[in-house]
């Protein structure tokens, strides 16, 4: 005797995980059921009975929600950002003090040419 899986669904044609159920190969598949297999990976399974296929119901908020969250960032990971930080922090300082140091230069000139000093 062979058998065959057939798979559920209720009256909105939603698929309903782990009521399948095994019948002869040449039994009459019962009112709620299908002999098409559900692909791996639905969150949300949905029958379309004209076209004999399953397709993904759920939106993609609804599986967004159901994603593993971020895990925070590790002490390490929080030190290398500071470090840049503080590196990028660093870099424009110098570049200031070399703008005002240019800046005292020319003004030291212009004195120096007007005989103030």
């Amino acid at each position: 005797m062979k058998v065959k899986w057939v798979y559920k669904y209720d009256e909105k044609f939603n698929y309903l995980p782990g009521e399948e159920i095994e019948i002869e190969e040449d039994a009459d598949i019962p009112k709620g059921y299908t002999d098409v297999r559900p692909q791996n990976g639905l969150y949300k399974g949905k029958y379309n009975v004209a076209k004999r296929a399953w397709y993904e119901s759920a939106t993609k908020e609804y599986i967004d929600s159901l994603q593993p969250k971020p895990m925070p960032p590790s002490e390490i990971d929080l030190l290398k950002q500071q470090n840049a930080d503080l590196l990028q922090q660093l870099s424009e300082s110098e570049k200031r003090v070399e703008e005002q140091s240019k800046t005292i230069s020319e003004l030291i000139m212009l004195l120096n040419e007007k005989g103030v000093i």
